[in-house]
């Protein structure tokens, strides 16, 4: 059924006049001049039928019309604004999807996620863990963290952190039968890869290592699996320095080189017009606040 609506703007003007009983007042509150003010009460006037202030020399009077209409729109008022604050309140609150590698979530957001719930206990995280890149197209992801350059397209990319990479291995194999004094020592080591050989392929290109097959040693998607071999001295495995930052401190991992690639990150990565869902939305500005810490 149609309706035949007062314009909006024009009921607010009068609302917050007829509150005040003042048009300087209302075009303060409202942010706009007071020729507005008298411009939109003029318009709704003219669009009723009716006088709705009695303009006195230094002050305003409601008219009975007025009287009887004020109530009515405060009334809508509240009631809009109710239905609003319960949208955008249940968009706050349910459950957020979240993709993550294993290893991300063991070694670096495990330990956080009492902050989040209490600073959020309204949403409900749901972690989901995969190896995989996620197609948050067609998933029921809200958001992911990924690792790798920052450069998958049709999704939003944002640096979370960024990571130094280099190999890592257990102390026995440092100083063992065969010791790592320098890169070409590594052709006496199994090398440890995670879903292909280009990570080892670049490192060791680029510092300038000969004699070194990057193409063989086992592939081990989890990088929690693969830092535990190289943990027990089954090889050597490349991975963000700033995850494991204890078992070096504690002796339980070792770097036996010193350079580092320096171009790979983790990202967090959501479908464009994303952050418009207020759960998303502090979900990432949390991530950040605590990328931003150095515990």
């Amino acid at each position: 059924m149609s309706r035949e609506l007062p314009p909006l703007t024009a009921l607010r003007a009068f609302e917050a006049a007829a509150r005040h009983l003042s048009f300087t007042k209302a075009a303060h509150e409202l942010h706009v001049t007071q020729a507005a003010i008298s411009h939109q009460v003029k318009g709704l006037e003219q669009h009723l039928g009716v006088k709705l202030f009695r303009r006195l020399t230094r002050r305003l009077l409601l008219t009975d019309e007025a009287q009887s209409l004020l109530p009515v729109v405060q009334q809508s008022f509240d009631n809009i604004s109710a239905a609003a604050e319960r949208l955008s309140a249940a968009s706050r609150h349910g459950a957020l999807d979240v993709m993550l590698r294993p290893f991300f979530a063991a070694r670096w957001l495990s330990h956080r996620l009492n902050r989040f719930w209490a600073e959020y206990p309204g949403i409900t995280l749901r972690l989901h863990h995969s190896t995989g890149a996620p197609d948050l197209a067609r998933s029921e992801v809200d958001v992911a963290v990924r690792w790798g350059l920052g450069n998958w397209p049709q999704v939003e990319c944002e640096l979370l952190l960024p990571a130094k990479v280099a190999p890592v291995c257990g102390p026995s194999l440092l100083n063992g039968s065969k010791p790592l004094r320098k890169p070409n020592d590594l052709r006496h080591h199994t090398l440890l890869h995670e879903d292909d050989f280009d990570l080892w392929h670049k490192w060791l290109t680029d510092v300038g290592a000969t004699g070194v097959n990057a193409s063989q040693g086992p592939i081990i998607d989890d990088t929690n699996v693969r830092i535990q071999a190289a943990m027990d001295g089954q090889g050597l495995a490349l991975a963000p320095l700033s995850l494991l930052r204890d078992d070096i401190a504690t002796g339980r991992l070792v770097t036996p080189f010193d350079y580092a690639l320096d171009d790979l990150a983790y990202f967090i990565v959501y479908p464009p017009g994303a952050l418009e869902q207020p759960k998303v939305l502090a979900f990432r500005n949390w991530l950040l606040a605590e990328a931003r810490q150095r515990d």
